[in-house]
């Protein structure tokens, strides 16, 4: 065996497509997993078309290796080519996006526009009576031209609707770089030139690696998001009760200075009942930016239950008295509401719950004495 074959020759190719068969394999896994796991036709949509991607390297492994290749392989390849490019992109559509019934005539056309372009591979014979190799590569000309109307439609209609822009786009730029170097490697040097062989070998494997990327990364995103969901409050994106009181334990636990603030908005039913619950909605909001702006670089915030919301203070610098007083006051000025707030320090042989009981005791009679200012726990 000659060490160029290895670049080169039949035996590159047939690496080059064993290694894409390997990346599309994990990225059906990781799909089919999602399927199973979501049933979203997302994921359905993905392996279905993995599926395709699959058959479609591994028939041509299989026509290569028994030396079937014929106008007729040519153009079931072809074929595949096409149906599994268009529903790859649907699956990456589909991944950030919920597909209605316009996007699937969309999709679904492009492949029926497949088969009406195909219908030139069987006129081609009747139309020219040349040298069969001539003929094959004249029946092939219009899926080889079709697949490139493909590459612009999906690169300028998809990334507008997916959060890996750049990545799909350079995908995209790869497999039109992959087709280039191919029509120019078959149809005016016969696969003659070493070079545009070797490119065209190897870059449909770094398309597929960069399609395994984009998947892996939104199956990443899709993981934070989920664990974002638990630890956070819906409406305000602070953390929740239970998330906040797992932090307090933590520093509890290891005896750690840590300070509880705990903060009530005044008259907030009453706001409710006379202004409507979207109004009230809009405060929590604002009020909770204040607490996470504020509670950035000392600390967590956290939503603990209604309009009750919490602050614990990890950074033994913090002058509680001032912290606290800061947050009352831009409640007051920023928003339509004011908050009586209340907080305590912890103490060796206090727990978690009773620290954050202690900072709701002080909250209290801020709020029976007033409202509207702080009250540490004494």
């Amino acid at each position: 065996m000659n060490v160029l074959d290895l670049f080169f020759g039949d035996l590159a190719a047939f690496l080059s497509q064993a290694i894409i068969v390997v990346i599309v394999a994990l990225m059906f896994v990781i799909s089919l997993r999602l399927f199973l796991d979501r049933r979203k036709k997302a994921y359905m949509s993905m392996t279905i078309s993995l599926i395709f991607v699959g058959i479609q390297y591994l028939s041509h492994l299989y026509f290569k290796i028994n030396d079937m290749e014929t106008s007729l392989t040519d153009y079931i390849l072809n074929m595949l080519n096409i149906i599994s490019f268009v529903l790859i992109n649907m699956g990456i559509y589909q991944l950030y996006n919920r597909t209605n019934r316009k996007q699937y005539i969309f999709f679904y056309g492009l492949i029926v526009m497949g088969f009406v372009v195909s219908m030139l591979h069987f006129i081609v014979p009747q139309l020219y009576d040349g040298n069969p190799h001539q003929v094959r590569l004249l029946q092939a000309i219009g899926f080889d031209l079709y697949v490139f109307v493909l590459i612009f439609i999906c690169f300028y209609a998809i990334p507008p609707y997916i959060s890996q822009q750049f990545k799909y786009q350079l995908a995209l730029t790869i497999y039109f770089t992959y087709q280039s170097v191919r029509l120019v490697n078959i149809y005016i040097y016969d696969h003659a030139q070493h070079v545009l062989t070797f490119a065209e070998n190897l870059l449909p494997i770094i398309f597929y690696f960069l399609l395994f990327m984009l998947l892996f990364d939104r199956v990443v995103e899709l993981m934070q998001a989920i664990y974002n969901s638990s630890i956070t409050d819906g409406l305000t994106r602070l953390y929740n009760r239970k998330f906040f009181y797992n932090r307090v334990t933590q520093h509890v636990q290891r005896h750690l200075p840590v300070y509880v603030l705990f903060s009530d908005i005044d008259n907030f039913k009453k706001l409710n009942d006379t202004q409507g619950h979207q109004m009230g909605d809009n405060v929590l909001k604002q009020v909770a930016q204040i607490m996470k702006d504020e509670a950035e670089e000392c600390g967590i915030a956290g939503r603990y239950g209604g309009e009750e919301m919490v602050v614990l203070v990890s950074d033994p610098s913090v002058k509680m008295d001032t912290f606290a007083e800061r947050i009352r006051s831009r409640i007051e000025k920023e928003t339509i509401v004011t908050a009586s707030i209340g907080y305590s320090k912890y103490k060796n042989g206090l727990s978690a719950e009773e620290l954050i009981k202690q900072a709701d005791e002080a909250m209290y009679r801020a709020k029976t004495t007033g409202k509207n200012k702080v009250v540490k726990f004494s």
